[in-house]
């Protein structure tokens, strides 16, 4: 599908398989993306933008959601296009990859130390998307981690993936004074809450919504 110079293609997948093959195009970046949201949290993840690698591993491995991205882009000028396409190719493979939400749990919730930061983030896999985003400190979003990854980008990234995913999220951060630390804390509590939020549940009888559909 091509539209105002993005070419994405999505994969067909075999009847059942939660899974889901992005690969998106732009004059900015260049995008794979590949889920299995009943993995065992493996990943390949490769973004030129070394600290976002170190994210995503954390997301796929806390998630249980088996990740693979592979992105080059035009991180010379800033790793914001970078970012931000991997960040939309995610939220479109875990759309695709829940199909119908038969089954699933729909809603999760977790709370993650990381030493002196703490991070909450709940999921509603709604079908609506929507970002409630508090709690960082004054400043964060101006610090530089990693020499590449402005803070100000971890509220983009869970913006992108919750329009994409169309997904209900809320996250907040409740404490943390170090920036590495305030990021990672947010990424491995949407990892674990996303892992409750698509479990299969055997009790689930079709789509865990009174109207029948998500």
């Amino acid at each position: 599908m091509t539209q105002q110079g993005v070419d994405t293609k999505v994969a067909e997948r075999p009847a059942n398989a939660r899974t889901a093959r992005v690969a998106r195009k732009t004059s900015e970046s260049d995008v794979l993306v590949e889920v299995n949201l009943d993995g065992t949290g493996r990943t390949d993840i490769s973004t030129s933008v070394p600290f976002y690698d170190h994210m995503l591993t954390a997301l796929g491995k806390h998630s249980l959601i088996d990740l693979r991205v592979h992105a080059t882009g035009d991180t010379h000028i800033d790793v914001h296009h970078t970012v931000e396409d991997v960040a939309i190719s995610l939220g479109e493979a875990l759309r695709q990859a829940l199909g119908d939400k038969r089954g699933i749990a729909r809603f999760g919730d977790a709370l993650v130390p990381l030493d002196e930061a703490l991070a909450q983030a709940v999921v509603d896999v709604s079908g609506r998307p929507y970002l409630v985003h508090t709690g960082e400190p004054a400043g964060q979003e101006y610090h530089l981690i990693g020499g590449h990854f402005t803070g100000s980008l971890t509220r983009h990234v869970l913006e992108s993936i919750a329009h994409h995913a169309d997904i209900c999220l809320h996250v907040r951060v409740l404490a943390g004074r170090d920036p590495h630390h305030i990021v990672e804390a947010q990424f491995k509590a949407l990892a674990r809450a996303l892992r409750a939020a698509v479990a299969l549940d055997p009790r689930v009888e079709g789509v865990p919504s009174t109207k029948g559909a998500l």
